[in-house]
C-alpha cells in the first residue's frame, strides 16, 4: 500500500485537517483514523461512540469523489484501524 498517496486521498477529503509530523506517512495517516474513529477532534461531553464514527468515516468516503480503488484502500484501513482498536 502507498501511504503517501493514500495520505493525500485522505487530506482530500478532510481538507481542513493538515496532518504534519516527521513520521512516516504510513504512521501519520494511522494515527489520524485512530484519532478519528476515538473522536478524539472533539471535546468529551460530545464526543460519539467508535461505532458511529467509523459509519460517518465510512460514509463520507463513500460519497466523496474518490476513484473506487482509493475508497476501497481507505475503508479497508478503518476497518484494519478498527480491529485494533477492538483487540485493545
Amino acid at each position: 500500500m502507498d501511504y503517501g498517496y493514500l495520505l493525500n486521498q485522505y487530506r482530500s477529503i478532510w481538507n481542513n485537517r493538515l496532518l504534519e509530523s516527521d513520521e512516516s506517512s504510513e504512521e501519520i495517516i494511522k494515527e489520524a483514523v485512530k484519532r478519528e474513529l476515538l473522536d478524539e477532534n472533539s471535546h468529551p461531553r460530545v464526543r460519539k461512540s467508535v461505532h458511529e464514527k467509523f459509519y460517518l468515516a465510512v460514509k463520507r468516503i463513500v460519497e466523496s469523489q474518490l476513484n473506487e480503488e482509493d475508497k476501497f484502500a481507505l475503508i479497508t484501513l478503518h476497518i484494519q484501524i478498527m480491529k485494533d482498536l477492538k483487540q485493545n
